[in-house]
C-alpha cells in the first residue's frame, strides 16, 4: 500500500514547541520537486518561525538547512535539469525571486520581497518529505555527507558569503569572535582562504579547539586588555562577528585597524553602541550581511569540498526535534536532524 502520510515536527501554533504530527505528503506543483529529507539542521532562525515574525501560519514546519534526494518532479521539471536520486539542499532563500525588481536586477536575490523563505513561506526540512522550488535547490557536490552538509547551507554560507564580499587583501590578518555554529565556520574558511586568524573567545576553553580549527592566534575577550592584545598582533582588516552580544562593538571596532571592517553576522537582542569617532578616525565600517541564495550556497559547498572544511555536529532523530532546537545554545556546534 502506497504511504500517504509522514512524520513532520512543526511549531503548531505561534510561540509554541514544536510538536511531532503526521501529514499528508506533499505533491510537487509545477516547478517544484519533492524532496525525501535526509537530514536537516538546526538554526536560531527558526525562532522567525515560532514567533510568526514575517507572517507565517501555523502549523508550520521549520528548518531551512536541508539536504535530501530529489523524490518527484513537479510538472515543467525536466531530466535536463533534476533527476530522480539526485540530492539537492534548500537553505534560507527559498527560491521563486521575481527577477524583475530592483533587488533582483541588482543580483540580490535573497532580498527580493517576492523571494520564499524555506521555513516560513512553506514547510521546511524537519519532515520526511518536502516540497520546493527549483529556483530554490543546490545540487550537491559528490561525496559530501548529507550531515555535515546541512548546516553548511545557513551557518556555512553565511560566514563564507559575507567574508568573500569584503575584498580583504589575501594574507591580510583576520578576526572572528564567538566560536561556535558559525565562529568555527568562519575559522576555517577564512584560513583556507589565505588569511591569518585571531579567534577570540571569553574564557580560555576554546583556544585549543580554535588553532585546531586554524585560528594562528587566540584572545581572550574577558580580560580587561584584550583590545591591546589584538592591536599587538597587528593591524586587523576584518573581524567576523558571530556572537549576539551588542556590548562587544565598541571594543572590536577599537581592535581595528586603518580600513578595517566589523561585520555583524550574529542578530543581537539589542541596540548597540559605536563610537563615531572611531569609525571615522580610523575609516572604520559596520557590515551587516545576510546568508546569500542558492548560487552562494553552491559556491559554498564546493569550497568546503575542496578545502575540507569540517562540520562539528551533533545528531537528533526527528521525535527530538525540539529538544535540538531547545538546547541550540549548548550545540558543539551544530544540532542536526538526522532523518535517513
Amino acid at each position: 500500500m502506497t504511504k500517504t502520510t509522514m512524520k513532520a515536527a512543526a511549531f503548531t501554533e505561534k510561540n509554541g514547541k514544536i510538536e511531532i504530527i503526521e501529514l499528508p505528503i506533499p505533491e510537487p506543483t509545477k516547478g517544484w520537486v519533492r524532496i525525501k529529507v535526509h537530514a536537516c539542521g538546526v538554526c536560531q532562525g527558526e525562532n522567525v518561525c515560532k514567533h510568526g515574525v514575517m507572517g507565517n501560519s501555523f502549523p508550520r514546519v521549520p528548518g531551512h538547512e536541508v539536504v535530501g534526494e530529489i523524490d518527484k518532479l513537479g510538472e515543467g521539471v525536466c531530466n535536463e535539469e533534476y533527476n530522480i536520486g539526485e540530492f539537492v539542499g534548500v537553505g534560507w532563500f527559498g527560491g521563486n525571486q521575481c527577477g524583475k525588481c530592483e533587488t533582483c536586477l541588482e543580483n540580490e536575490w535573497v532580498h527580493c520581497k517576492k523571494a520564499n523563505v524555506c521555513g516560513i513561506t512553506y514547510d521546511g526540512g524537519y519532515a520526511e518529505y518536502m516540497i520546493a522550488p527549483i529556483s530554490a535547490l543546490v545540487k550537491i557536490p559528490k561525496g559530501m555527507d548529507p550531515i555535515e552538509c546541512a548546516p553548511l547551507l545557513c551557518a556555512g554560507v553565511t560566514v563564507y558569503n559575507s567574508f568573500r564580499h569584503q575584498n580583504i587583501k589575501a594574507g591580510s590578518l583576520v578576526g572572528v569572535t564567538g566560536i561556535g555554529g558559525l565562529g568555527h565556520y568562519a575559522i576555517q574558511f577564512c584560513k583556507k582562504m589565505g588569511y591569518q586568524v585571531i579567534a577570540m573567545s571569553s574564557g580560555n576553553s576554546k583556544e585549543h579547539l580554535s588553532k585546531e580549527l586554524g585560528a594562528d592566534y587566540y584572545v581572550d575577550m574577558s580580560k580587561d586588555n584584550y583590545i591591546q592584545e589584538i592591536q599587538s598582533i597587528g593591524s586587523v582588516k576584518c573581524i567576523l562577528a558571530t556572537a549576539p552580544i551588542a556590548s562587544t562593538v565598541q571594543g572590536l571596532l577599537e581592535s581595528l585597524g586603518i580600513n578595517g571592517k566589523l561585520v555583524i553576522l550574529a542578530a543581537f537582542h539589542e541596540p548597540f553602541h559605536a563610537n563615531s569617532l572611531t569609525m571615522i578616525g580610523g575609516s572604520k565600517s559596520i557590515v551587516g550581511w545576510a546568508s546569500g541564495d542558492n548560487r552562494d550556497s553552491f559556491d559554498t559547498l564546493n569550497f568546503a569540498r575542496n578545502n575540507n572544511i569540517k562540520s562539528l555536529v551533533n545528531t537528533f532523530p526527528l521525535e527530538k526535534a525540539n529538544e535540538a532546537f531547545e538546547n541550540i545554545g549548548q550545540a558543539r556546534f551544530r544540532h542536526v536532524i538526522k532523518l535517513l
